[in-house]
């Protein structure tokens, strides 16, 4: 490996090409035990150079309120009440614009490594709006005029309140700087709810589970300010633990430490039972697994309900801080890296120095019935019906339990569809064609589908594709991931802005005839529940089938397919048989858009 040289198979290309997929998942899925997604040293500068301009720009910002002192003055002010406000704003505008998750090469964003504002400010991209039959206004797939200037004005509206001074109320113990006023946060609240009704990608992107919600936080005075704050912490933190109750995680801990830069190989082999034999989580990342669940539950319980800012609540700030450094240090794929940095910052902010204010000090019931429904109901459904709720604003945050797609392309098809959609970029396996030889492009941008059979759905994964191509491996295998972010804008584990909505959209502009596309769509496990629901669509003919996999089966397969077409399925809905998958010359003429 090299500052631009990545870590990939010695293979030949033909070779490689005429190799059974099976055979090349177990070489790459074999190699990530060692080597991860094999990034250059580059890769690595990248997103280190991306968190100083987060942080650093963030510093320079907020350092211009009135008041302040500057930035040479950061020791004496950076516990303001408004300090952290703007960092909320400042995050979510990070966010929006796409600098944050889902940017760079380890989302395979190459060139250019962000989408965000150069989808979101272009008509004619496509957007997927939530509810399109039920809010009026909100219908159709196509980015016009109105959404652009919507986006326009989140960020202008974020912009705006940046620069906005504090009200000058007096804050215990903290001057007279005071808040922002919450009236000035309704200009960002509005474009960016009204947008989100129009795009979910976008809102989701904002995260506005988080930052979107904690504005809404701002109407609160200081004291309940701080404990809603700390509140939507608590949520995260429990959330995120609770989403880990399963057996799904310890794949997850495995796969990333694999991707670990600075890890030794000897001990990344430690992490599975008998690589390369057996490439399944030995103990360790199970241990670890559940260590973090414990983390997670018991130490925010003790800040939130038992801390009063004293040695003991800042021991537990100290502990949770070399939590989330760990996972910063993995660099895990979806990179959420500012996150883990703004939450480092919240630990020393609302706990360290706003330590003694506690929840026990809450004045208005009103932040209960604001927080309530977003962080205990909303979460609640989304566990139990994942189908029905993004797993964002379910809390179900990097845990393996995600809806997931595998979209499986004939011929051409892929091609096409690159070229009848309005985007900002090409396919991950072109833009890695604009840096490197064919045969690294191509071993590279497989090395995606080797990262997702890692993980428990990936193998649930590897054997519905056998079912629906009967075995058949002349197809062309995109990660919905990748088909998300190619056509949106816009990845960060979502599967439901990769499913038969994404594919309606495509079908609008590319008319691939029947057999040319299909999608299979993987939902994550409801929590009460030991199976996952699966479906298959067609993009010419609609729902092909529907069905259920079992949780148990995909814990005793490796990461390559091994099952063929008989991959166990339970409580199967047919409405059109699976098979007659034309070859790509027959392909009906005329037949391209």
């Amino acid at each position: 490996m090299g500052f631009m040289k990545p870590e990939y198979p010695d293979v030949d290309l033909e070779t490689w090409r005429r190799t059974p997929r099976e055979e090349r998942l177990r070489t790459l899925t074999r190699h990530w035990v060692e080597h991860g997604f094999g990034s250059p040293s580059g890769v690595y500068l990248f997103y280190v150079l991306k968190c100083v301009l987060y942080a650093g720009g963030a510093l320079l910002v907020i350092s211009t309120t009135p008041g302040l002192g500057g930035v040479g003055d950061v020791a004496s002010w950076w516990d303001q009440p408004v300090v952290y406000q703007k960092l909320i704003v400042w995050t979510l505008l990070f966010e929006v614009v796409g600098l944050g998750c889902g940017s760079g090469p380890l989302t395979s964003r190459f060139v250019p490594p962000i989408g965000g504002i150069v989808y979101w400010l272009r008509p004619g991209t496509i957007r997927q709006p939530p509810w399109p039959s039920r809010v009026p206004l909100t219908a159709g797939d196509r980015r016009t005029a109105l959404d652009v200037l919507l986006y326009a004005g989140v960020l202008a509206s974020a912009g705006w309140l940046l620069t906005r001074p504090g009200d000058g109320t007096s804050v215990p113990g903290f001057g007279d700087l005071g808040l922002l006023d919450p009236v000035h946060t309704l200009p960002l609240l509005a474009t960016l709810g009204v947008l989100g009704l129009r795009d979910k990608t976008i809102f989701l992107a904002a995260r506005g589970e988080q930052y979107w919600l904690s504005l809404l936080v701002f109407f609160f005075p200081y004291v309940d300010l701080v404990i809603g704050l700390k509140l939507v912490m608590l949520a995260l933190w429990w959330g995120a633990a609770t989403s880990k109750l399963n057996h799904h995680f310890p794949y997850v801990v495995a796969t990333m430490m694999s991707n670990a830069p600075f890890m030794p190989r000897r001990l990344k082999r430690l992490f599975y039972r008998d690589a390369p034999r057996d490439i399944r989580p030995s103990r360790l990342p199970k241990v670890l697994a559940h260590l973090g669940t414990a983390t997670e539950l018991a130490i925010p319980f003790f800040l939130v309900f038992l801390g009063d800012g004293g040695f003991w609540t800042w021991a537990a700030v100290a502990y949770l801080v070399v939590f989330h450094i760990h996972i910063f240090s993995t660099v895990p794929m979806g990179v959420p890296l500012e996150w883990n940095l703004f939450f480092i910052f919240s630990l020393f902010f609302l706990f360290g120095a706003h330590g003694d204010v506690t929840v026990w000090d809450m004045q208005s019931p009103w932040l209960l019935v604001l927080l309530v429904p977003p962080l205990l109901l909303l979460p609640a459904l989304g566990n139990v019906r994942p189908d029905l709720v993004s797993f964002l604003p379910s809390m179900r945050y990097y845990a393996g339990n995600w809806a997931t797609s595998i979209w499986i392309f004939r011929g051409d098809a892929a091609d096409r569809m690159e070229s009848s959609l309005t985007t900002a970029c090409r396919l991950p396996v072109h833009q890695l064609s604009m840096l490197y030889d064919e045969r690294t492009a191509v071993v590279m941008a497989e090395k995606v589908g080797s990262w997702r059979s890692m993980h428990t759905h990936g193998r649930a994964h590897n054997g519905l594709i056998d079912r629906v191509t009967q075995g058949q491996d002349d197809v062309t295998l995109l990660d919905g991931e990748l088909v998300a972010g190619f056509a949106l804008g816009w990845n960060f584990g979502e599967g439901h802005l990769h499913d038969d909505q994404l594919l309606e959209a495509v079908q609008a502009r590319c008319g691939f005839a029947p057999g040319e596309l299909r999608v299979i769509t993987l939902e994550g496990q409801p929590i009460h529940r030991p199976t996952q629901d699966y479906e298959v669509h067609d993009a010419a003919t609609g729902l092909l089938e529907r069905g259920r996999v079992r949780v148990a089966d995909m814990l005793t397969r490796q990461p390559w397919p091994t099952d063929g077409p008989d991959y166990p399925v339970v409580d199967v809905e047919t409405f059109a048989p699976l098979t007659g998958l034309p070859a790509a010359e027959e392909r009906p003429a005329g037949s391209a858009p």
